[in-house]
C-alpha cells in the first residue's frame, strides 16, 4: 500500500515485557463485512516468540510467589477496566470479526469480563488433599505450584472471548504467558494489552505476539522454555501442536472442532426447540464450535418440525454487523465463505435438498457490504450420513437435518462421526433424557437448552474434539504442578 493508504490503516504491535514493540513485518487482516483492508498484524516469528518467552521467564518468581489474593485483586481490575470499555471492544471485535455488534455486545466482550471475574475468585477457593496413616506415623498432604510460562493459542471465531478464557486461569494461577491470537483477529487482543498496566498486571506476566500459526505458533510451540500449551482450533492444528511438543514432554490443553448433533424426539417442546435450535445452528454465524451441524428429528414430526424450522430461519436477517437490527454477519474471510458455499454445493451434487439459503434465497446487501463476505443461513434436508456435509466441521451457517426412527439408531448415527464435543437432546421425558446424554460421546449434552454454561464445570470434547478440560476444577489442575509430601512424625 501507498504511504497515504497505511496511514489510514490501524497498524498493531507485540506486547512484550510490558512495552508495545513494533515488528519488522506486518501480515494484512481484513473486514470480513467490505473486503477491504483495515489493518495491519505483525507477522512475528522465532525472534519476537524468544523475546516474549525471555519476558515471561524473568516475570515468573515474582508473580507465582505473590499471593492468589493479590493476583485475585489484579484480575478483577482488569476485568472492571474491560468492562468499562465495553462499547469500544464490542465494536472493535464485530468490525475484525465479522459478527453482529449485539452478539460482540451481549456475548463475546461479557464473557471476557466473566472470565477475569470468575477466575479471580475461583483461585481463592481451591483447597488441597490431605490423609493421614497412624500406624506408620505418616500424613501426606498435596500443595501446588505454578508451573512457569504458558504458551496460549486462540482462534478467530470468539477472539477476546476464548483469549481471555485461557488468560484468565493461567495468571491466577500463578503462571506467565505468551499468548498468540489468531491473525485475522488481533485487535481486542492488543487493545487489552492497553489496560494490564493500569490494572497492576508485572511486565511480562502476559505477553503477546501477533502472527501466524506457521510462524509464530510454531515457534512458541517449539520453545524449550514453555511447559504448557492450551490451544483451541482445528484437529488438524493440533495434530501438529501434538508432533512439535512431543520430544519437549509439554503438557498440551487441546479444545478442538465438532460435528455436533440435535437429537429432537417426538414429544419435544417445538415451540422452545425451533428457536433454540435455530440459533444453535446459525449463531455467531455459525462459526462457534458448540454449533450444531446435524439436526436428527424424529419421524412423526419430521416434516412439520422442517417447515417450522425453515420459516424461523428465513426470519433471520442477514447484512451490516453494525446494524442492531441484524442477526447473522459476515463470515471470516473469503477462502473460508469460499469452503462453506462448496460444502453446500457438494450436498445439492449428491442430491440434497437446499431448503433455504445459498443459491436458494436472494441475498440482499447494503452498499457498503457488498464486497464483503456474507451467506444466508442454510438448511440442507435429505443428506446421507456418510457425506462430507453430515462428517466434517463447516463452521459456517449451514445445518443438515434428516429423519431417524428409535432411540437406539439416532444414538448410534450421532455417534457416528469422529467428533464429540457438544449434543443437544430434546425431549419432554426425563428417562430418555438421562438415557440418551449417557450413551453419547459427547464431552458436553445440553438437554432442551443450548449454551447454558456454568465454568464451575469441565469443558472439553472427546474423540477428535479435544484432550483436556477447562472449568474452575480442571484449569487450576492444568495451570498447576501438585506435589505430594509425606511427613514421618
Amino acid at each position: 500500500p501507498t504511504m497515504a493508504h497505511s496511514k489510514a490503516l490501524l497498524v498493531l504491535e507485540n506486547f512484550i515485557g510490558g512495552k508495545f514493540v513494533p515488528c519488522s513485518s506486518y501480515i494484512d487482516s481484513y473486514n470480513p463485512s467490505t473486503g477491504d483492508v483495515y489493518c495491519r498484524v505483525p507477522d512475528s516469528g522465532k525472534e519476537e516468540v524468544e523475546a516474549a518467552v525471555k519476558a515471561a521467564k524473568d516475570a515468573f518468581p515474582f508473580w507465582s510467589s505473590k499471593s492468589p489474593l493479590e493476583r485475585s485483586q489484579i484480575l478483577n481490575k482488569l476485568a472492571d477496566l474491560i468492562e468499562h470499555d465495553l462499547e469500544a471492544f464490542a465494536q472493535a471485535e464485530s468490525k475484525d470479526q465479522g459478527k453482529t455488534i449485539t452478539f460482540a455486545r451481549t456475548v463475546d466482550i461479557p464473557r471476557a469480563v466473566h472470565n477475569f471475574r470468575f477466575f479471580a475468585s475461583s483461585i481463592l477457593h481451591h483447597i488441597t488433599e490431605c490423609t493421614e496413616m497412624p500406624t506408620m506415623g505418616c500424613v501426606h498432604y498435596t500443595s501446588r505450584a505454578s508451573v512457569g510460562v504458558a504458551g496460549l493459542i486462540s482462534p478467530w471465531n470468539l477472539p477476546l472471548y476464548l483469549l481471555t478464557w485461557k488468560i484468565a486461569p493461567a495468571i491466577a494461577c500463578g503462571n506467565t504467558v505468551v499468548a498468540k491470537p489468531s491473525e485475522m483477529t488481533s485487535v481486542t487482543a492488543w487493545m487489552m494489552c492497553k489496560l494490564l498496566e493500569k490494572a497492576g498486571v508485572p511486565p511480562g506476566v502476559v505477553n503477546v505476539v501477533f502472527g501466524t500459526g506457521a510462524k509464530a505458533g510454531e515457534a512458541l510451540v517449539c520453545h524449550p522454555d514453555v511447559p504448557l500449551i492450551s490451544f483451541t482450533g482445528s484437529t488438524l492444528t493440533a495434530q501438529r501442536i501434538t508432533e512439535k511438543s512431543a520430544p519437549h514432554c509439554k503438557r498440551l490443553s487441546l479444545e478442538l472442532g465438532g460435528k455436533n448433533p440435535a437429537i429432537i424426539f417426538d414429544d419435544a417442546d417445538l415451540s422452545q426447540c425451533i428457536p433454540t435450535t435455530v440459533r444453535s445452528s446459525f449463531a455467531n454465524q455459525g462459526e462457534i464450535c458448540l454449533c450444531t451441524s446435524r439436526i436428527f428429528v424424529q419421524r412423526g414430526i419430521y416434516s412439520q418440525f422442517l417447515k417450522r424450522f425453515v420459516a424461523e430461519t428465513k426470519k433471520w436477517k442477514t447484512g451490516n454487523p453494525s446494524d442492531p437490527t441484524i442477526d447473522v454477519g459476515a463470515l471470516i474471510s473469503k477462502e473460508h465463505l469460499e469452503k462453506v458455499r462448496n460444502y453446500v454445493k457438494k450436498a445439492q451434487a449428491e442430491g440434497a435438498r437446499v431448503l433455504c439459503g445459498e443459491g436458494v434465497d436472494p441475498l440482499a446487501l447494503p452498499p457498503g457490504n457488498q464486497k464483503g463476505y456474507f451467506m444466508l443461513p442454510t438448511v440442507i434436508a435429505e443428506v446421507k450420513d456418510e457425506s462430507c456435509c453430515m462428517q466434517e466441521e463447516i463452521f459456517g451457517p449451514v445445518t443438515c437435518v434428516v429423519a431417524f426412527d428409535t432411540e437406539e439408531e439416532v444414538i448410534r448415527r450421532a455417534n457416528g462421526v469422529k467428533y464429540g464435543l457438544a449434543a443437544t437432546v430434546w425431549s419432554s421425558n426425563v428417562g430418555r433424557v438421562h438415557r440418551v446424554a449417557h450413551r453419547l460421546q459427547s464431552g458436553l449434552v445440553w438437554t432442551n437448552c443450548w449454551l447454558v454454561r456454568d465454568l464451575n464445570l469441565p469443558f472439553g470434547g472427546m474423540k477428535a474434539s479435544g484432550i483436556g478440560r477447562e472449568g474452575a476444577k480442571d484449569s487450576y489442575e492444568f495451570f498447576t504442578e501438585v506435589k505430594t509430601i509425606t511427613i514421618k512424625h
